[in-house]
């Protein structure tokens, strides 16, 4: 195959398409098999801790040389935060300890470990203000923030089927079908694959339902008809996303995890196969959390659920006290972060619970997790105390109190009189035994020393004489030649 180029036909430029298409070849082969064939793709591109400083020095310098400063306070404030925020982030990316995940890269989970510090460090500032500045603080991120908000009632009418409305008779149901029907799925989806474990995501599922008909005299977004609770929360939304979740789950746990470099594999469709899970876990563990093995174990369960619990009530409280709409992208970028930050601090507490031996301390991640959801609940108690200390009604305290009490008595039950129970009975068991083996051991013997002692006594002479009468085989041997005589 032959391409002419130039701008006259006398004298055309004749290039041989195939040699530069198998030098490209050559090269993109080399590329990726001493390259994107292994992790030393993204090992270049990140690890590169000289390249990081020089091009932020190299951005330092441009702006302190050849870039004019603006005369306005608020721009070079925001900038300046920003800035510093960059600048950590870099550090970080490149210098911070690497976590228990390794795909599709260390530093993606750096970074995320960055960002939650910065997060912290944000809501510490937001704590030490007063209520009124705290909420106009709002409006340096976005002016249409620190204005009070309405708070959308669900309940109301609740009738399924309104035979009054001749137009729509499920209207009430249409009216619950907003954004947050698939936000419930997708984040139970991955709630489900963060904790995996179907009980225990079933038990918060539950247990939030519980909370929002608890706390509905506080926000009234908590207010929602009975349905929507129970058949399109925890059924249809929850229930299909943890199923999804389980069967995610299923399918990693039995994948075979072989890598091998992108190169060696010889058809497009295993290299595209293959770039795809890069960004899925380069080794599988599965979380067996086994609750009423130890008291430990039981202890971190608890807290895991009642972590889990703080942290979704925390997303209504906090948009509540500091004016945001559910729809704003704040709102959306804190469920984005806590996604990318969660799954690692699970495995971290997963992991100092199994093996506390080995991991001796809790991981940078989920300590970092969970002071944020502390510092997000003090937020919402500083900002808005009125709101948290309305009183309970008297009967849902009974429930609560009937449910902590029964969490109670079981704890002691499994753990402290059960166990003493057990223990007894096994010491007892064991000594009973050892004392039957004990007893058997010298029936044993004493059996042994009375045969070896039983030939010596047949030999020996009789008071009239005679020898011993012949044992049975003798007997047996006799009258067979007797027997043998007689045929002859």
């Amino acid at each position: 195959m032959r391409i002419f180029t130039g701008h006259s036909e006398t004298s055309p430029q004749e290039i041989d398409a195939e040699a530069i298409f198998d030098l490209y070849s050559y090269l993109l082969r080399t590329f990726w098999t001493e390259v994107c064939g292994t992790s030393l793709f993204f090992s270049s591109i990140f690890t590169h801790t000289v390249t990081v400083l020089f091009i932020l020095t190299c951005a330092l310098v441009y702006v302190t040389l050849l870039e004019e400063t603006p005369q306005d306070t608020a721009y070079n404030t925001k900038r300046g935060i920003v800035a510093s925020i960059l600048v950590f982030l870099c550090f970080g990316v490149t210098q911070a300890k690497d976590g228990p995940f390794t795909r599709p890269h260390p530093a993606y989970w750096r970074f995320w470990l960055c960002v939650t510090v910065v997060y912290e460090l944000f809501l510490i500032f937001i704590l030490f203000q007063t209520v009124h500045d705290g909420r106009q603080f709002m409006k340096y991120i976005d002016p249409k923030l620190g204005v009070p908000l309405p708070e959308r009632d669900y309940g109301g009418n609740c009738l399924m089927y309104d035979p009054g409305n001749t137009t729509d008779p499920f209207h009430n149901i249409w009216d619950k079908m907003d954004g947050f029907v698939p936000a419930h799925f997708l984040g139970w989806y991955i709630k489900t694959l963060v904790i995996r474990d179907w009980w225990m995501c079933m038990i918060i599922s539950v247990m939030f339902e519980f909370l929002e008909y608890s706390l509905e005299h506080q926000l009234p977004n908590f207010s929602e008809c009975w349905w929507d609770h129970w058949i399109m929360d925890v059924l249809v939304c929850n229930g299909l996303g943890i199923y999804c979740g389980m069967k995610t789950l299923a399918w990693l746990s039995m994948k075979p995890y072989q890598w091998q470099g992108l190169w060696n594999i010889p058809t497009y469709k295993g290299k595209i196969k293959r770039i795809a899970f890069q960004f899925t876990p380069y080794s599988w563990v599965k979380f067996e959390w086994k609750p009423a093995s130890s008291l430990r174990r039981w202890l971190a369960v608890l807290g895991i659920i009642f972590m889990f619990l703080l942290a979704e009530l925390n997303t209504f409280y906090l948009k509540f006290v500091l004016w945001m709409p559910p729809e704003h992208y704040l709102v959306l970028l804190r469920l984005v972060f806590f996604v990318n930050v969660g799954g690692v601090a699970m495995r971290e507490i997963y992991d100092f619970m199994d093996d506390p031996k080995f991991h001796k301390k809790l991981g940078q991640q989920a300590w970092l997790v969970a002071a944020i959801t502390v510092t997000e609940f003090l937020i919402v108690v500083k900002y808005d105390p009125n709101t948290i200390m309305l009183p309970i009604p008297f009967f849902i305290m009974q429930c609560w109190f009937l449910g902590i009490l029964l969490i109670l008595i079981w704890t002691l039950w499994r753990f402290f009189i059960r166990c003493c129970t057990v223990t007894k009975w096994y010491t007892l068991t064991l000594t009973n035994t050892h004392s039957h083996s004990h007893d058997i051991t010298l029936r044993y013997k004493e059996t042994r020393r009375r045969k070896q002692e039983a030939p010596a006594g047949r030999d020996c002479p009789l008071g009239n004489g005679s020898t011993a009468a012949p044992s049975g085989r003798s007997k047996l041997n006799g009258s067979s030649e007797t027997l043998r005589q007689r045929k002859s």
